[in-house]
């Protein structure tokens, strides 16, 4: 059920963000959730997009320093204390969080959230084990 994320490395520098979503959209890729984190001098984008092995391609063949990754996106329920009960499961069997970002949109009046984590299989058969929908790569990218 993994979704595969896009992570792309930037040169923190006026116009590089623009490239990747220009070289990706003239390819009729539709971004469906992105995270930047950034320093000085670099930045990591990170994208779920509707079709992540051509947009790995066109971003390859663009120059750009990119990789594929799994993640997990989790359906949470969207009341005060939703997230903090998918956090504390997480925590409580062991699961390291690695970095973590929510979906702009919700589905079935949830919220949801993209994870990356050390063990995927082991955080999706948890959550699978606890009634927590979590969304398979097709059902994400046809948002």
């Amino acid at each position: 059920m993994p979704v595969k994320q896009i992570t792309v490395f930037l040169e923190n520098k006026c116009g590089r963000l623009a490239s990747v979503a220009r070289a990706i959209g003239d390819e009729g890729i539709n971004i469906r959730a992105f995270s930047v984190a950034d320093t000085t001098d670099f930045g990591i984008l990170r994208l779920i997009v509707n079709n992540p092995d051509r947009a790995y391609e066109v971003l390859r063949r663009g120059q750009f320093s990119v990789r594929m990754t799994e993640v997990i996106a989790v359906q949470i329920p969207d009341h005060p204390g939703g997230l903090a009960d998918i956090l504390t499961l997480m925590k409580e069997a062991g699961i390291n969080i690695e970095y973590l970002y929510a979906f702009v949109t919700k589905v079935s009046g949830d919220a949801l959230a993209v994870f990356r984590v050390e063990n995927i299989k082991e955080a999706e058969q948890l959550m699978v084990d606890k009634g927590i929908k979590v969304l398979s790569g097709e059902e994400v990218y046809a948002l």
